[in-house]
């Protein structure tokens, strides 16, 4: 079981180590890999070794956050995990498997963490792990300099969909007028980070909508994309994030679907929900996990087989009778 700390206590345990290795989620996003760069630039700052490890390629659209990456230099002593819930999310690839059998301390926002790490900080209320990283980097002692400030607000801005998303709290809005005050380039980040869209991207995008179906009486859209529909395109697949928002913003809609087929022919499912609606609890039942209006899972089997298994589940919340009278 882990321990659950506060604030103070997990900035305490971060400038007492060193060689401190961070790792991120597989499928990295803007929350994991800017706690991480921040993370690591900050413990530079107090003169450790530090370096992050990803399963997967930091996608480029995040390259200004400049994480240092871990090729093996230095033998860590302190790993750190950064927006994971769970050992599932670490990934196999980069020679991950070695550095999870341990994890010292976990700083997380996910309500379903299973408490793999010794010491946790953990705040569910937190719309993103970097707005609880702030506070522990502040009280750490460190600058928030403007390239920290860059990637804090990469990990509010994205996890909360530019502020939108119901997680986003008062206190979201605090940090990230911190964040700015720091030297966070917020228009040059906004434009990057939502309003500029690569051409192949689009082309996703293209296909997954003539994929668009609706399911039971039209308060459930689904979309997806084949493996060879994915590298036709050849989108990078952190962009596809950005299309698990089109099915819930069809208007009726109260669950939305996107599925796609990874490299060893699974299927990744994002769900997102309407306002009453538990994604969580969907995602859940199929050994997913996540938040209230965004969660997700992976299925083996074909296509047809994915979609059966997750249109149960969302069928059975809907027809909750609490989700019945809260919608």
């Amino acid at each position: 079981m882990t321990e659950q700390l506060n604030v103070q206590q997990m900035a305490e345990r971060l400038c007492a180590a060193d060689n401190i290795l961070i790792l991120c989620h597989k499928n990295p996003d803007g929350d994991t890999i800017g706690c991480g760069s921040a993370l690591c630039h900050a413990l530079k700052a107090l003169g450790k070794t530090a370096a992050v490890l990803c399963s997967d390629a930091v996608p480029s659209r995040y390259s200004f956050t400049a994480p240092v990456p871990f090729r093996g230099e230095f033998e860590p002593k302190t790993v750190v995990a950064v927006d994971v819930a769970s050992v599932q999310l670490f990934g196999e690839n980069n020679g991950m498997p070695q550095y999870t059998r341990h994890i010292d301390l976990c700083i997380d926002h996910h309500t379903g963490n299973s408490g793999y790490a010794d010491f946790t900080l953990l705040d569910g209320n937190a719309a993103a792990a970097a707005e609880l990283l702030y506070e522990v980097i502040s009280e750490m002692g460190v600058e928030i300099t403007p390239l920290i400030a860059n990637c804090l607000y990469t990990g509010l801005a994205t996890d909360t969909g530019c502020f939108r998303f119901s997680s986003t709290t008062a206190n979201t809005h605090i940090v990230a007028a911190k964040l700015i005050l720091a030297g966070a380039q917020v228009e040059e980040l906004n434009t990057l980070l939502f309003d500029t869209k690569p051409r192949e991207r689009m082309e996703a995008e293209r296909i997954a909508r003539n994929h668009l179906e609706y399911h039971l009486e039209g308060r459930c859209a689904l979309m997806y994309l084949t493996r060879d529909e994915i590298e036709q395109s050849g989108v990078d697949p952190a962009d596809l994030e950005e299309l698990t928002s089109l099915p819930i913003s069809i208007e009726g809609v109260k669950v939305g679907l996107l599925l796609r087929q990874q490299p060893g022919g699974s299927y990744r499912i994002s769900v997102r929900a309407a306002k009453g609606v538990d994604a969580c609890a969907i995602a859940r039942r199929l050994g997913g996990g996540g938040h209230t209006r965004a969660a997700g899972c992976e299925l083996l089997g074909n296509l047809d087989n994915a979609k059966s298994a997750i249109l149960a589940e969302v069928e059975a919340e809907l027809d909750r009778p609490e989700t019945q009278e809260e919608s």
